[in-house]
């Protein structure tokens, strides 16, 4: 079986500094990858990438072997790419279902016209998204009131909603920017908990985190960053004790440096 992601060769340049410089990696459906790295590695610009919010400058990324480079997100979302953000984007001035309603829109067999006169299809479909939104609330373990803005939520909680709303696309590759930021110790072992269970559905699950301890826990397999590229892959055991990443992480000590003989220039 194809990988669902494949990234191959992945590059974006600013203003000639490279954000992403060659990056490598495959993603399979039910794996838990983490993409890790000090501030300012790429992985955020990498995950852009992925999604098509930026046009890479080199390199391809492939979903069930198709080529989806630089297409719009809004394709890459309809071909079955979803994601959350490092800063929540989420509609605060709407109520928790309607936000993640608002997901599986881009699915529906509904036009304008069935939106302007409520036709029964239109009616059908609007049904089937409440449910669909009730389920997904449920199932990110979500338990506040579901009429209410998204204003009026604890930060915990429009997290939840942020990832019942990406799971409404039923997406086959989900991709979490930061999902633990902010969250304190119990809600980190739930989500925990979630990003199995969303693992469990079958889906590809590509996280970008800080918290090392729940990264070593969830992890399956780690892909490492450092400078836009791509200095270790492997399983949790392997990258702890790799020599790049724990230099990239805690820097160089003087004493390793080699120090010259007597003599030597």
């Amino acid at each position: 079986m194809s990988p669902v992601l494949e990234v191959r060769d992945l590059e974006i340049a600013f203003g000639g500094v490279k954000a992403v410089d060659g990056l490598s990696f495959t993603a399979n459906a039910k794996e838990i990858i983490a993409v890790i790295g000090p501030n300012g590695a790429g992985k955020t610009s990498a995950f852009n990438c992925i999604t098509g919010f930026y046009k890479p400058t080199g390199g391809s990324v492939l979903l069930n072997g198709a080529d989806i480079t630089g297409k719009r997100p809004a394709d890459i979302a309809h071909e079955g790419v979803s994601r959350t953000f490092q800063n929540l984007r989420l509609f605060h001035d709407m109520t928790v279902l309607d936000n993640v309603r608002a997901g599986m829109h881009l699915y529906g067999g509904q036009n304008f016209l069935d939106a302007i006169f409520h036709t029964p299809r239109f009616k059908r479909s609007e049904a089937h998204y409440t449910e669909e939104a009730h389920y997904w609330l449920d199932f990110v373990g979500y338990r506040g009131r579901r009429g209410v803005p998204i204003r009026n939520l604890s930060y915990g909680q429009q997290k939840q909603v942020e990832i019942a709303r990406a799971l409404a696309r039923k997406a086959e590759l989900l991709l979490l920017d930061e999902p633990a930021a902010g969250l304190n110790h119990s809600e980190k072992q739930s989500l925990l908990e979630l990003v199995r269970r969303i693992r469990d559905l079958g889906t590809a699950v590509v996280l970008i985190e800080h918290d090392m301890g729940l990264v070593m826990e969830v992890s399956e397999r780690i892909v490492v960053m450092n400078f836009g590229k791509e200095i270790a892959d492997g399983t949790p055991a392997e990258v702890k004790a790799n020599p790049a990443v724990i230099e990239a992480y805690l820097g160089k000590d003087d004493e390793d440096e080699e120090v010259p003989a007597h003599g030597d220039a």
